[in-house]
């Protein structure tokens, strides 16, 4: 069930925000909502699905050490997401 939010913000920021929004052909509602889905979801990022261009280039690059995918994932969406 949707639920109205209202929050403030500078308005050069919702400016961008807005035209981001209409050059990505999305809501600003739903970028929103989105965000507060990635930085509110747990810990555990094993469910979350490769997009197209990820599986596409998933294995082209090869390293000497064993890297864990999901963990090196985890990682940098905590970094961008709560830091």
């Amino acid at each position: 069930m949707d639920e109205k939010l209202t929050i403030k913000l500078d308005a050069d920021v919702i400016k961008r925000a807005k035209r981001y929004a209409r050059q990505q052909k999305r809501s600003l509602s739903k970028m929103v909502e989105n965000y507060f889905r990635g930085v509110t979801a747990s810990q555990s990022f094993d469910n979350v699905p490769e997009t197209p261009i990820v599986k596409e280039l998933k294995g082209l690059f090869r390293t000497r050490k064993k890297i864990n995918t999901k963990k090196e994932i985890e990682v940098y969406l905590v970094k961008k997401y709560l830091k």
